[in-house]
């Protein structure tokens, strides 16, 4: 080893779902939302100026900021926005997380969380999900240097009740709780009613999954004005023009057009639960789900089978390798036809 190698920062670094390059393919891999953006979305992009992209963005994105604030009825100041909810969460830990003092997660969650908190040099502790996959508050009861809880939880889709999650807030308020909330305008209970309740609190969210937006890159946050402050001032000090023009843009288009986002979510909530009974027709095991994709497993054959027979039918489908999960298979929730070929798939296998 060269002496200059011993000072690079070695991660293990999080590895996304496969992006197929191939035509012909469904993909049902990476929690995408099958159907496309608002019509107003589309208004939007055909009204932009070329010539407003030679120049830089508003670094404070105030027209997206203002109108996540007047959408969910916040005070100006308690949005904070970025290039999806992962760099949110991102300058969440390490804005938030500098105690010394380990943080908590489950043990099955997102899997971005112990590498954060590896490249921000934060120690972390993995309370274990109970057999059935759901979080134990009272796991969450000890000395610590934050928390963060994903809910509804991925990969597994299980939503945690609201009381349950204001208890680990109530029972932490020496320190800052995140809470992921990227999935649920699918069915999840929020934890916006508690905001006003716990200074300490943020809530992250994203356009990738509900709004039909993960190419734009947009997620934000919402806390009280103290945490959006913190935030923005160590984002400021990275990199101030994170948001583009165009996503500012767009982003603000998809809050004018609550009817089609009501009828898109409607629709998926229908086809997931659908899937979710003829899955259990064909031996599977389906965790309940509060969120745009199913976690399930067969009772007879291994996941890593299953997932490696789907490819090759071009159904790509999510196989984790850890010990807990490694028989089960996430399958976002597609079309009504993407998803009777998945069907008509797992039959033929």
């Amino acid at each position: 080893m060269n002496k200059w190698e011993e000072n690079i920062r070695e991660v293990e670094p999080y590895v996304p779902g496969e992006q197929p390059q191939e035509k012909d393919v469904i993909k049902l891999n990476t929690n995408e939302n099958p159907y496309p953006p608002s019509p107003k979305v589309f208004e939007a992009h055909r009204g932009m100026e070329i010539g407003r992209f030679a120049l830089y963005p508003d670094p404070c994105a105030t027209e997206l900021v203002h109108a996540l604030e007047d959408y969910y009825g916040l005070d100006r100041g308690q949005v904070f926005v970025g290039v999806g909810s992962d760099d949110v969460l991102s300058l969440a830990f390490l804005t938030f997380f500098n105690s010394g003092k380990p943080i908590l997660f489950p043990d099955v969650t997102y899997s971005f969380y112990p590498v954060w908190a590896q490249v921000y040099r934060i120690p972390y502790e993995c309370p274990p999900l109970d057999a059935h996959f759901r979080i134990c508050p009272e796991d969450y009861q000890r000395e610590n240097g934050g928390v963060v809880i994903a809910n509804p939880n991925a990969p597994t889709s299980i939503g945690m009740p609201l009381d349950q999650l204001e208890e680990i807030i109530q029972t932490n308020q020496d320190v800052i709780v995140i809470v992921d909330e990227a999935y649920v305008d699918f069915g999840g209970d929020t934890a916006l009613p508690l905001l006003d309740r716990y200074e300490n609190l943020l809530i992250v969210r994203t356009y990738s999954k509900s709004r039909s937006l993960a190419g734009m890159r947009i997620g934000f946050a919402m806390g009280s004005k103290r945490l959006i402050q913190a935030l923005t001032s160590v984002k400021e000090s990275i990199n101030s023009y994170t948001m583009t023009m165009e996503s500012i843009c767009l982003g603000t288009a998809s809050l004018e057009d609550e009817g089609y986002f009501r009828s898109c979510l409607d629709k998926i909530i229908t086809t997931r639960d659908r899937i979710k009974a003829e899955l259990e027709k064909r031996g599977f095991i389906c965790l309940d789900s509060l969120t745009n994709f199913l976690f399930v497993r067969h009772k007879e054959r291994s996941g890593e089978h299953l997932f490696n027979e789907l490819r090759k039918k071009k159904i790509f489908v999510r196989h984790f390798g850890g010990e807990r999960i490694r028989e089960y298979l996430r399958i976002s929730i597609g079309t009504e036809e993407q998803m009777d070929r998945l069907l008509e798939a797992l039959d033929e296998i």
